[in-house]
Formats: C-alpha cells, structure tokens, sequence
C-alpha cells in the first residue's frame, strides 16, 4: 500500500493579515482629521444622487443593507449636505370657506407669508375690535344715528297723527291694551266725551238708555277703522324695518373704510390670487357681521383666543410654516403611526361629550411638514403600523393628500370636515433589509410604481492604504464624539485587523461601523482601567476577548460537555468510516464553531445513500442537496463499470436540533469511502468543505471560527503536534485567525491543510495515496481510490448473486 507523509500546509504568516504600521501614517489619532464623509459606500451613494436628483413621479429610494452599514447616518448626513441648495418650500395654510364651512379652503404661500397672513388677519381683528366700538360710539356716528332715528321717527308720528285725527273724527280714541308682557294699539267708542268700552254701551243699549242703532253703527266704524290701524300698523312696521337698514347702512358706510384700509397691507404684500380672493371674502363677511365687535372693550385685543372664538373664522390655520427653514425640509419620523405621519383633525368636547371641531384643529403631520422636501422612514415600521403603507402608497401614487377625521366608534360629534386636498411633492425615503424590500417587490404591485431606485449597502469594502487612512479617520471621530482617550498606532492597527476579521476576508474592510465603534468604547474602558494614556493593542484585544465571553455562554457548555466526554469527540487515533466535521452555531450575538462527529456505515443494498438527519426530520434543504450531489460523486467515479449495489448511511452523531448547509458534504464522503476501503481517518483531524459532483472542493462560510473551535478543543484536550483543519483552498483568503491559533502553528502544535479535490483530502486523512484511474479503467493498486473500487465491485457481485438466487425461489438467508 502506497503512503502518503507529507502535504501542504499554510504557513504562520497565512493565517491572519497583520496591519503593517507604515500603513498608518499617525502615531495616534491626535494627529489625524476626524472622518466627516460616507465611508465605503461610494455605489450606494450613487443610487441616492440619483434618486433624489430625479423628480420624476415615482423616484422615490428605498436602502436596503444590514444593520450597522450606516445607512440612516449616511442617509442623514447626505441630505443635510444637499438641502441647503434646494428651495424652501411654501408654507401651507387652511382658512375658512365661508360658503361651506365644513370644506376648509386650502393655500400654498412662499415661505414666510402664511405667518404675513396669520398675522396680518390677528392684528386687522385687534384692530376692529379697539377701532369699530370706538367709531359707533363717535359723536359724529351718534348723531348720524339720532339723525336717522329722528327722521324715522316723525314718518311714524306723522302717520300716527294722521290716524288718531281720523279716528276722532269718527267718534273712537287710540289706546295701548296689555296682553301679557306685550301692549297693543286698539280703539274705543268716545261718547260724551269720555271713552266707554263696548260692552258698557251693549249694557246702556239694552236698558234702553243708548240707541241700538248708533251702537250698531260704532260696531261698524269700528272694523273699518281697525282694518285702517292693522295697515297703520304695517307701515309703522315697514319704518321700523327701514330704519335698521338705514343705521346698518350707516354702520357699513362709516366701518367700510376702516375693513378696507386694515386690509390694504395684506393685499399688497401678499399679491396672490388665491390670497385675493380669499381677502375679498373677509372684506365681505366683516362688513355684515359688525356686530360681532360692538361692545368690544379696550385691550380685549390682547387676550387669548377663547375656547369657543366668534371671530373664528377669521383666523388662519398656519399648517406648516417654513419661515425659518434654510433650504428643503428633511425629517426622520422614528415613529411614524398613522397620526404622526399623516396628521389629523382634532376635536374638542363639551360637558355631555360631543365632540366639535374645525378648521383650526386641522394638525399636519411628517408627511406634510416635509413637503418640498425628504422624509425618511423605517420599512419595518410603516408596515406594521394600520393604516399606513396604504395610506404612504396612495399619496405617492396621486401625489395629492387629505387630511382625515379620526375614526372611532366612541366619537359622537356634530361637525365633521372634509378639507381641500394638499398637493404633495416629497421625496419618501426608505430604510429596510433585502427581504422586506423583496416581499414588498414581488408581492405588491405598486411598490415598484412609487419605489423606483434602489439603494444597496455593502457590508464591507476594498481594503486599500486609503480605507485604511479613512478607518483611522473614523476612529478618530468616535473618540472625539465620546470624548475617548487617543488610539496609539498599535491600536488603530488591531481595530484595522478587527475590521478585516468581521469582513471575513482578508482583503475587505467591514463597513459595519457600529460593531467598530463598540469596540473603540470597550477599548477606551480597559485603557483607562488599566491607566493607560493611549489605546493600545493590548486593550482592543482585551475588548474583544470580553466582548465575546460576555455571550458565549453556549460554546462554554458545549466545550465542557466534549471536554467531560458527554459529546463524543476524538482529538486522536484513527477510525474507519468515522471523522470529525465542523459545525458554525449562530446565537444571534455570536458565531462560533464546534466540532461534532460524522460517521458512516456501509452494505450491499440499492438504497444509495441515506442521509439520516433527512429520515428524522432534522435535515435542511441545503444539507439534503449536499447529500444528493455526493451520491452523484460516488456514482460518476465507481460506478460506470459496474451497478452501484451499496446501502450508506451517514449521521451526525449527538445532533438533535437539526443540520443545515452543504458545507460537511465532503466530510460525509470521506467517512463513506473509509468504511468502504476499510482504511481508518486520523481523528486528530477535523474536516470542512462542500463538495460538487466533479470531487472539487468548494469554499464554505465561518473558516475563522470553525478552526477556532476545534483548536479550542484541541488545546484542552492538549495538543499532540498532529492536529489540524482540512480546509478548502478558496478559504485561505479569509483566514483571520486569532493568536492563540497562530502562535500554535508557528510551533508546529497544529495545522492548517487547504485541498482542492477530495483525493488530497483522502490522503492526509488516510497517509494512503488517492490513486488515479489507468488507461485500463482501474485505480492504481494499493491506493484509496482502488480499495474503494474493489469493495463497490464485491457488494456489486454479491448482490446480483443474491437477486439471482432469489429470483430461483431458493431461501435467502436474513441479513445479520
């Protein structure tokens, strides 16, 4: 049998890329500028510029991106850099409708006019109230008004006279009855000088002591001349009336100029025609409702608005006023509810709890307040929030919004508005993750209508001397944001390593600024702990050790229950058909690596391979694709010559809470072929890597911390010098490995060992040479791949003598 002794291996300097110091051009950050740009997000910026450059309907952006890329930072610090050359928006205001009072009117003004015309109306009314009280209460209007009273007067007196001498005349006088609080004008009979009612004269007439015939006479005169006092009474009636109109008239005519002159300033400075219109409404109904300011006393102007105001509706609802603003709004609504992104109309409530309203109780909300502008939001939150994702689609789709009443069922309310619609012109910003963004994509068909650009943040960038200047930059911001002690040049160097680590190659640079700047903080706390003047290496390594056993709770437990044999895990010897596979356990906070046992065993049979996480149900479909494709590897190499008669079974052993991912697929073949070659795996080994039908080794995810798991265990065990990681080639360049792993290496402790295909794998795992195929179609003999070959053409003969024997109706033995 052909050995193999020695193989390739990754030297100290391979395993982790150490940050030159002459790439840090600083002794510490006190000699470097703090980083104000957008680091490592130069594709994402891009999208932004032109998403927000695009004014088109329908441009707005949504960030997709984990966590921690700085996405809403950058978000905010773009915006803040570009609206400054933008236009301030209008302000946006509601006044009243004085035609239908339940439909505010709506109006845009440029920025600093709707507090011109708020203002403007405030003192106009102040004004009224001090000036019309004083006008109607002028010499001069009091004695145009006693003009106007006395001449009414004399028609009435003069019509009055006129009947009364006519009523004498017939023999009747005028006098006042009292019915109830009220006195009317009725006649009587004079005779002989003296009034007598007519049931006194009905009396006399009966006794005889008064004609009959007179008294029927006086009956008749009298509905003739009461006929006469009821028109009389009319037109005295009709003078009254024209005597109001005639002071109101007056009262218009000597207020008119006062209304017009308070109204001129806004009329000249706001040359609107919307705001024209609407001021020729005021002039019109102040004129006619005068009398809401008689009685009006002085300094009354200075007191608040009451709760129930009579000049209400010459008030104006300033919605949004951007007089102050310097450029175009930009808000982040960090909860944005259906009242605070949209607004809403607020009620007020009596004593039996009927709720009124109007347009002043018109509140605006992001949405609004951002018009002209940027608003960004959180994907997440928009969507779990009632109402609002269709309430966010709808505006953006028709660009025009309406302020709503509130819905509830305990509302009891005599009013409800329904205000003029705001034309909307907003650039909607959108913060999520690659799943909402895809859910929203494929699921909603508007989506893609109003969320045009796409903006996708990386989670790491190109590792260059000037990402490097620029993380120093960064740090360097962070300890002055902090008010941190200076980083010395060792320091900035491991947080440049850390970056790299978190990147998980060896030429990137993590963008995930946050983790960064957790780490600078914890190094900051042990360097001043410690009383040291700058952050050292020494501390930001500290930092992450802690940082890390702080959460790894589960790899303590899981380390102990190998390290007391609960799991059973080799570090040693050799064993057929059984190896050591490499698993990444994610628990949110922390990844971490563990080895756990795989092992094989094969017979005669045609079930092929079976794959028995899958028949417990504890298998994911990436692991169930990654058995099917090693079946297919086996079948390509050993069994074109011949029926592929084999049963294997493969398991993780001591696994229960189910195996995903592809990546121990090659470790499964190697444990199959063992058991079929009958040639022991060194168990001072332990194995990851994918595998493709062709037998070449694909590259895997959590390199880093899977070495580090079972060097882990190796260690505690105690290391024999033999141990290692087979690993693919691909991974070497994301190899970050910690010191403990590279100080072991570099003493020949343990070993690094990256393959290609699964027969170089075999022959470090084995000691035995792979073996290529002759010309002839066999394996060379004495080699792996040639023990394989024999034993699937044994099972392969074996079994067609059994069928054989079957099909004859001769007893076929059970299986042992």
């Amino acid at each position: 049998m052909e050995t193999r002794t020695q193989f390739f291996e990754l030297k100290p300097e391979e395993l982790a890329w150490h940050c030159p110091e002459e790439l840090i051009p600083f002794n510490s950050t006190d000699e470097c500028a703090a980083c104000e740009d957008i680091i490592g997000q130069e594709k994402a910026l891009r999208s932004l510029e032109t998403g927000l450059e695009i004014k088109s309907r329908g441009y707005n952006i949504f960030i997709t991106g984990l966590v921690g890329t700085g996405r809403t930072t950058t978000i905010k610090k773009f915006l803040e850099k570009i609206r400054h050359g933008r236009e301030v928006p209008d302000d946006l205001l509601y006044v009243n409708n004085f035609k239908k009072p339940e439909e505010p009117l709506f109006l845009a003004l440029p920025a600093g006019r709707g507090r011109l015309l708020r203002d403007g109306l405030d003192r106009l009314i102040s004004m009224l109230k001090t000036n019309i009280p004083e006008l109607l209460k002028s010499q001069f209007f009091q004695e145009r008004k006693q003009s106007i009273n006395e001449s009414q007067q004399r028609k009435q007196r003069e019509i009055l006279q006129n009947f009364e001498d006519l009523v004498s005349a017939e023999g009747f006088a005028v006098i006042q009855v009292q019915m109830g609080l009220f006195a009317r004008p009725d006649l009587i009979p004079v005779i002989d000088g003296q009034a007598t009612p007519f049931n006194k004269l009905e009396s006399l007439a009966k006794e005889d002591k008064f004609p009959k015939k007179k008294l029927d006479e006086l009956k008749k005169k009298y509905g003739q001349l009461t006929e006469q006092l009821e028109k009389v009474i009319d037109q005295l009636k009709v003078i009254d009336e024209e005597t109001q109109v005639l002071l109101k008239n007056q009262e218009i005519e000597a207020c008119n100029p006062i209304v017009k002159g308070g109204l001129s300033n806004l009329r000249t400075g706001l040359p609107f025609q919307p705001v024209q219109t609407y001021l020729d409404e005021i002039e019109k109904n102040l004129i006619t409702d005068l009398d809401l300011f008689k009685g009006q006393k002085p300094g009354e102007e200075h007191e608040p608005v009451e709760e129930f105001d009579p000049l209400l509706a010459y008030r104006v609802n300033l919605l949004v006023d951007n007089s102050d603003l310097q450029g175009a709004p930009v808000i982040m609504e960090i909860t944005p509810n259906y009242l605070n992104l949209f607004g809403t109309i607020e009620y007020s409530y009596g004593r039996f709890g009927v709720g009124q309203t109007d347009f002043t109780k018109i509140k605006a909300g992001s949405f609004i307040k951002a018009n002209g502008g940027y608003l960004v939001l959180n994907a997440l939150d928009v969507l779990i929030e009632p109402g609002v994702w269709p309430a966010l689609k709808r505006t953006l789709r028709y660009q025009t919004f309406e302020i709503q009443n509130p819905v509830s069922p305990f509302l009891i309310s005599t009013s409800r508005l329904k205000p003029e619609p705001i034309k909307c012109d907003v650039k909607v910003i959108m913060i999520g993750d690659d799943y909402i963004y895809n859910l929203l994509y494929f699921m909603d068909e508007d989506f893609k209508k109003i969320f045009k650009v796409k903006a996708e943040f990386d989670t790491d960038m190109e590792k260059t001397a000037k990402s490097i200047v620029d993380y120093v930059r960064f740090i360097k911001k962070i300890c002055n944001e902090d008010k941190l002690q200076p980083m010395g040049r060792d320091g900035l160097a491991a947080v440049v390593e850390f970056g790299v680590r978190q990147a998980g190659r060896q030429k990137k640079l993590s963008t995930r600024f946050h983790l960064i700047a957790d780490v600078i903080r914890e190094a900051d706390y042990w360097a001043r702990k410690n009383g040291h003047q700058f952050i050292t290496r020494q501390d930001v390594q500290v930092a992450i050790r802690e940082k890390v056993e702080r959460v790894n709770l589960a790899e303590r437990k899981i380390r102990e229950m190998i390290e007391e044999g609960t799991i059973l895990i080799d570090t040693q010897g050799q064993t057929v058909g059984q190896v050591n596979g490499l698993a990444v356990y994610d628990t949110g906070e922390l990844a971490f690596g563990q080895p756990t046992r795989i092992t094989a065993r094969t017979s005669m049979g045609r079930a092929g391979v079976v794959n028995i996480e899958r028949e417990a149900d504890l298998s994911g479909k990436t692991h169930n694709k990654g058995v099917l494709i090693l079946a297919g590897y086996l079948r390509g190499k050993y069994a074109q010559d011949k029926p592929f008669a084999l049963s294997a079974s493969i398991a993780f052993e001591q696994s229960y809470s189910g195996v995903d991912g592809d990546s121990a697929s090659s470790t499964e073949v190697y444990a199959i072929l063992s058991s079929l070659s009958g040639l022991p795996l060194r168990q001072d080994l332990a194995v990851t890597g994918s595998l493709n039908q062709k037998g070449e080794i694909q590259p895997i995810g959590g390199v880093n911390e899977k070495i580090e798991g079972f060097f882990a265990v190796c260690q505690a065990k105690g290391l024999t010098g033999t141990q290692g990681v087979i690993i693919p080639y691909q991974n070497v360049n994301n190899l970050m490995l910690n010191e403990d792993v590279v100080r072991a290496v570099e003493k020949g402790q343990f070993h690094i060992y990256p393959v290609k295909t699964i027969d170089e794998g075999l022959e470090i795992l084995t000691g035995v040479k792979a073996g290529e195929k002759q010309a002839e179609g066999r394996f060379e003999e004495g080699t792996v791949n040639y023990l394989v070959d024999k034993e699937l053409e044994r099972l392969a003969i074996a079994w067609h003598e059994f069928e054989g024997t079957s099909e004859e109706g001769q007893p076929v033995e059970p299986e042992q």
